[in-house]
């Protein structure tokens, strides 16, 4: 009882570390901290600790401390979950899931740092990261037995909701694709008005800035009608299952606040709360979207 009690803490706290690397990795982007150390890695400007440490050193130096201390987590979590639930069906997928790519995003971290790569291959970094969050994130719901709790298992799901839940969430990554783009090439403010590009004007973009700002507003829009579409569904036929009526209740809620972060981060000029908070729906969207996937794959 002991051993299962201390692996949900190691999971819950494995869970909320991820989160913050999924934060931390925005606030870095956002705060320009990307070259707070240098070419340097895993050492900073050539030391373990330099001597001085301006606002983007220490962020870039915190960033890279917990997304260390979140490679030891999962590692650990991993070993723990196989020996103790490994003989339910989707742990052994999880775990490899979590593990695989976290080192896949140290490895893209540590090669952006070093080899100085572009926007697009820089933007593969969120969406890696949003996998093995998610994995952790679901591994961690297995380990509370979440699904035994909302009987996942007596779950009766039509084709058409599990076609479009698995097309959103399929859809979802590439929408989180251009707005990783849109920060990492620097075209937050490409457009100073919203939702379009010049206001009261109708007309397509004039820079390569203007194509990456709109084209991800559009795939947002989109995945917007898409979710509310789908949430409305799901909410008016499945309300007999807590699960599917509550859980898409919260991702038509989020998907709102996505889209209100993503128009007030144009109105305040990129405050960075307000673009930490958009990066914060978008991973708990993603998610949620993930954990449907595990229903859709246990409902019969």
């Amino acid at each position: 009882m002991l051993k299962e009690k201390n692996l949900k803490w190691l999971s819950l706290f494995t869970t909320i570390l991820m989160l913050f690397v999924q934060i931390g990795g925005a606030l870095v982007t956002k705060t320009g901290s990307a070259d707070g150390c240098g070419s340097s890695w895993p050492l900073c400007h050539g030391k373990f600790l330099p001597t001085y440490i301006p606002k983007e050193t220490l962020i870039e130096l915190a960033h890279r401390g917990v997304s260390g201390l979140a490679l030891i987590s999962v590692t650990w979590l991993v070993i723990l979950s196989m020996k103790y639930i490994g003989y339910k069906q989707e742990t052994k997928f999880l775990c490899s899931m979590s593990i695989g790519f976290i080192f896949a995003q140290a490895l893209i971290g540590a090669a952006a740092v070093m080899w100085q790569q572009n926007g697009f291959v820089l933007a593969l970094h969120f969406g890696i990261s949003l996998i093995s969050f998610s994995s952790v994130l679901l591994l961690t719901l297995l380990i509370f037995e979440v699904d035994q709790k909302f009987d996942a298992t007596m779950l009766v799901l039509q084709p058409k909701l599990r076609r479009h839940t698995i097309g959103i969430t399929s859809y979802i990554y590439f929408v989180i694709y251009s707005g990783a783009l849109v920060r990492h090439e620097e075209a937050s403010l490409a457009c100073t008005s919203w939702p379009l590009c010049r206001n009261g004007e109708f007309s397509l973009p004039q820079n390569f800035y203007e194509w990456v700002q709109m084209s991800h507003r559009t795939l947002a829009f989109i995945l917007f009608i898409w979710l509310t579409y789908v949430a409305f569904h799901a909410i008016r036929n499945y309300s007999q299952y807590r699960v599917i009526k509550y859980g898409y209740l919260i991702a038509f809620i989020l998907i709102c606040l996505q889209v209100l972060t993503g128009a007030l981060t144009i109105f305040t000029t990129v405050n960075l709360y307000i673009a930490l908070l958009h990066a914060l729906f978008i991973t708990l969207l993603f998610g949620l979207l993930c954990y449907f996937i595990l229903l859709i794959n246990r409902a019969k």
